[in-house]
C-alpha cells in the first residue's frame, strides 16, 4: 500500500469515526432522547435520518472527489510524466485539506443533512406522521448546525495530522524529479492561536449550548411560561463560560508561546551566527526542547572549533608550503602575518578581523605559486620582463583563492591579498590604487612585507638591521606605507621588544 492510499484509507475512517460520534453519538441522542415520540413516530423519524444520511453521504463524496483529484493525479501517472506545477498543486492542495475538510462538513455535510431533514419533516407534519410543532425545525437545525462544528472540529485535527506523511512524500518527490522542495512556496498560515482559541472556546461552549436547546425543547413541551426565566438564566451562565473559557484559552496559549517565542529568537541568533545556550527552565515537554536546543548548540560549537582549527591548520601549511619553494624566503608568510596581528592589536582592532587579517597575510604571497622557478629563485638582478611577471602573482593569488569558492566571513581576506604591494601615492601595483582607495588588510601587510623583506637574508644580500629597517618604513610613510600602520609597528615593537621581532626575523 502506498502512501496516498494509506492517506484515502487514514481519512475514510476519521470521516466515519467523526460521523458516528457527532451525527449517531450525540444528534440522535440529542433528537430521540429529548423528543417524546410514540412507535410510529420513531419510524418515521428514523426513516428521515436514514435518507437525509445518504443525501448527506452523496454530496460530500462528489466534493471530496473533486477536492482529492489533485493529489490523485500525481499518484495515477508516471513520475516522470508529471510537471512541476501538478507537483506543487499536488502539495498546496494537501496543505490545504484540513480547511477543505471543514468546508466539506460545514456545506455538503450540514446542508445535505439538515434540508432534506426538513423538507421530509414538513412533509410528514403535514401528513400527520409526525406531531410536532413547526418550531422544532428550528430547533433541529440550530441542534445540527452545533453536531456539524464538533464534527469539522474533529476532522480538523484527525487530517491535519493525516496530511503529515503525505506532505513528507510530495517534498521527496518533487526533490528527487525537480531538484525543487514545495513547502519553500507554501503561503498558508493558520496560527496556532485561533486553533487552541476556537478549540477550547466551542468544547466549552458546545456541552452548555447543547443542554440548553434540549431544556428549551423540554421546557416548551412542559410549561412554556418557563421559557423567559429559563433563559435568563441559561443567558447568563452562557456568557459567564464563555468569558472563562476564552480566558482559560488564553492562558494554554501564552503558555505555548511564551516559550516558541524564545526558542525561535534562539534559532534566529543562531542563523545570524550567535551560537549561545539558553537557561532551561521549563519542566514539562518544552524542557526536552530546551535540552535538545542546548545540545545543537554545544554540537555547533563544538564543529566550529574543529573547523576553525582545520582552517588555521590549512592556512599555515599552506602558507609554508609556499615558503618552502624559496630556501631564502623560508617562514616569510609566517612572519608577515606576525607582524601584521602586531600591527592590528596595537590599533585595538576586533579579534575577527585580526584573525581574518592573519590569514589574508599568510597566503598574500600565494600568487607565486604561479610565476616560474626560472623568475622566482632567480639570484641575480630581475629584468624588466622578469619583474612584471612577478608583479602578477598579486592578482594570481587573488584568483587562486576565489576559485576555493570562500564562504561570505571569508571573503574579505582577498584585499589584502590583492593589494599589499600597492603605494600610497599610487606607484604600486597591480592597480596603481592610491591613499585610502587602498584596502585597509592591504595597507597593514604592506609594512610588515617590507619590513620583513628588509630584515631577511636574500641571495644578492645581507638582512638589514632593524633599526635600518624601521628608518626606512618611517622615512616612506605618507608616499609607501601608511603612517598609522607604521607608527602602530614600531609601538608594537616596544611592546614585544626588540629581541623577539630580531627571533621572528631569524625563523
Amino acid at each position: 500500500m502506498n502512501v496516498f492510499q494509506q492517506f484515502q484509507r487514514t481519512i475514510i475512517n476519521n470521516y466515519l469515526i467523526g460521523s458516528f460520534i457527532a451525527v449517531f453519538g450525540v444528534g440522535s441522542v440529542f433528537i430521540f432522547q429529548t423528543l417524546a415520540l410514540n412507535e410510529r413516530e420513531l419510524l418515521t423519524m428514523g426513516g428521515i435520518i436514514t435518507l437525509s444520511i445518504v443525501t448527506m453521504f452523496s454530496c460530500e463524496f462528489l466534493v471530496y472527489q473533486k477536492h482529492i483529484r489533485p493529489i490523485k493525479l500525481v499518484y495515477k501517472k508516471k513520475t516522470s510524466t508529471l510537471s512541476l506545477d501538478l507537483f506543487s498543486t499536488a502539495y498546496q492542495q494537501v496543505e490545504r485539506f484540513p480547511l477543505l475538510t471543514v468546508k466539506r462538513i460545514m456545506l455538503p455535510h450540514f446542508l445535505g443533512l439538515a434540508l432534506p431533514s426538513t423538507f421530509l419533516t414538513v412533509i410528514s407534519i403535514n401528513a400527520e406522521w409526525l406531531s410536532i410543532p413547526y418550531t422544532y425545525i428550528f430547533y433541529a437545525w440550530c441542534g445540527a448546525f452545533l453536531v456539524a462544528i464538533l464534527h469539522a472540529l474533529i476532522e480538523f485535527f484527525l487530517t491535519f495530522r493525516a496530511c503529515h506523511s503525505l506532505q513528507v512524500d510530495l517534498i521527496r518527490k518533487t526533490v528527487e524529479t525537480y531538484g525543487v522542495d514545495p513547502s519553500s512556496q507554501s503561503t498558508l498560515f493558520i496560527s496556532l492561536k485561533r486553533k487552541i482559541l476556537a478549540a477550547a472556546l466551542f468544547l466549552a461552549l458546545f456541552p452548555i449550548l447543547l443542554f440548553s436547546l434540549a431544556s428549551q425543547i423540554r421546557l416548551s413541551i412542559a410549561d412554556s411560561t418557563l421559557l423567559v426565566d429559563y433563559w435568563k438564566w441559561a443567558g447568563t451562565l452562557i456568557f459567564i463560560i464563555t468569558i472563562l473559557a476564552f480566558y482559560g484559552a488564553l492562558l494554554i496559549f501564552k503558555s505555548i508561546e511564551a516559550p516558541v517565542k524564545e526558542l525561535v529568537a534562539r534559532f534566529e541568533k543562531v542563523e545570524e551566527g550567535h551560537v549561545s545556550p539558553v537557561v532551561n527552565t521549563y519542566t514539562d515537554e518544552f524542557s526536552h526542547l530546551f535540552s535538545g536546543f542546548n545540545h545543537m548548540v554545544g554540537a555547533i560549537n563544538l564543529r566550529d572549533q574543529k573547523n576553525q582549527q582545520l582552517l588555521d591548520q590549512f592556512f599555515a601549511v599552506v602558507a609554508g608550503t609556499l615558503d618552502a619553494r624559496d630556501p631564502y624566503t623560508a617562514g616569510h608568510s609566517k612572519r608577515v602575518a606576525e607582524f601584521s596581528v602586531i600591527i592590528a592589536k596595537q590599533c585595538n582592532w576586533s579579534q575577527k578581523d585580526i584573525d581574518l587579517l592573519n590569514k589574508s597575510a599568510l597566503l598574500h604571497d600565494i600568487g607565486k605559486i604561479g610565476i616560474r622557478d626560472d623568475v622566482l629563485l632567480k639570484e641575480g638582478k630581475l629584468t624588466n620582463e622578469e619583474f612584471e611577471q612577478i608583479k602578477r602573482h598579486p592578482v594570481i593569488g587573488e584568483e587562486i583563492v576565489k576559485g576555493v569558492q570562500l564562504t561570505e566571513d571569508l571573503l574579505p581576506i582577498l584585499p589584502g591579498i590583492k593589494h599589499h604591494h600597492e603605494r600610497l601615492d599610487g606607484c604600486g601595483y597591480p592597480d596603481r590604487l592610491k591613499g585610502d582607495e587602498i584596502p585597509v588588510f592591504g595597507r597593514l601587510i604592506a609594512v610588515a612585507d617590507a619590513f620583513d623583506a628588509m630584515t631577511s637574508d636574500r641571495p644578492y644580500r645581507k638582512g638589514m638591521p632593524i633599526e635600518k629597517a624601521l628608518s626606512i618604513l618611517e622615512e616612506g610613510t605618507g608616499t609607501q606605507w601608511d603612517e598609522e600602520f607604521v607608527k602602530a609597528f614600531m609601538s608594537g615593537i616596544k611592546v614585544t621588544g626588540t629581541s623577539q621581532i630580531l627571533s621572528n626575523a631569524a625563523i
